[in-house]
């Protein structure tokens, strides 16, 4: 589904990312990990065309989408929840959903496409018509993935899904993202929190400075001596 090859860039001439390589397989879902500042958010930014790399390629299904608008690489399939949500406050549920669908014309697939939502997440049809802003961090989280599912995306990303969550409102997430991928669902999960995103996944990624610095099946990276050091505290 998605390949980076080599990738360097960063911010002016201030490098973040340094010779990155993963590939996401159709249908699985990876897992990139680190820690703040390791360049997590910097990769996400150039996969979807909102910063341009210094070198290397992004493929999207074997087409070179490197350094295209970010609307064209969404028209081809990738959609981002970005980290904290990021939703319109003083919009309803309902219509934050919506806009999820904005490059759409297929008022028949939309609406079956809401209606699977408010299946996925039963809190949403309650609160439609609530302003999102006013809802909890775990509620507008069930927002912002849904949002992201209104696209119908080849490839979601999800960016700290568990920032800021009760462990109980992540357990409901987590749920439903295995809901998600169970439909055929390819999906990029970015997180600091390793024993979530290695217990979702199947494969992973250390980011570390800007490089990757351990891959390979989720289970074993989980007991790797270096991971359970740097980031399980064991």
């Amino acid at each position: 589904m998605l390949e980076i090859q080599a990738l360097s860039g960063g911010y002016g001439e201030v490098q973040i990312l340094r010779d990155v390589s993963l590939s996401i397989q159709v249908g699985e879902i990876a897992t990139l990990v680190g820690s703040n500042g390791a360049g997590k958010t910097t990769l996400l930014n150039t996969i979807c065309g909102i910063l341009s790399p210094w070198k290397g390629r992004v493929l999207l299904e074997g087409k070179d989408i490197t350094g295209l608008a970010s609307e064209k690489i969404v028209a081809l399939g990738i959609t981002q929840v970005p980290e904290g949500r990021r939703l319109f406050p003083q919009m309803t549920v309902r219509e934050n959903l919506l806009m999820g669908a904005f490059r759409r014309s297929d008022k028949a697939g939309i609406q079956d496409d809401l209606l699977r939502v408010y299946k996925l997440f039963p809190r949403l049809l309650e609160r439609q018509s609530q302003k999102a802003g006013t809802m909890s961090g775990g509620e507008q989280q069930m927002c912002a993935i849904g949002r992201g599912l209104m696209a119908r995306p080849k490839l979601l990303i999800l960016d700290e899904l568990s920032l800021g969550l009760a462990p109980i409102m992540l357990d409901v997430l987590t749920d439903a993202i295995r809901a998600v991928h169970q439909e055929g669902m390819t999906i990029l999960l970015v997180e600091q929190d390793v024993a979530v995103a290695f217990d979702l996944a199947t494969t992973g990624y250390v980011l570390e400075n800007g490089r990757i610095a351990l891959s390979g099946p989720a289970a074993r990276l989980k007991t790797d001596p270096h991971v359970k050091k740097l980031y399980l505290g064991l």
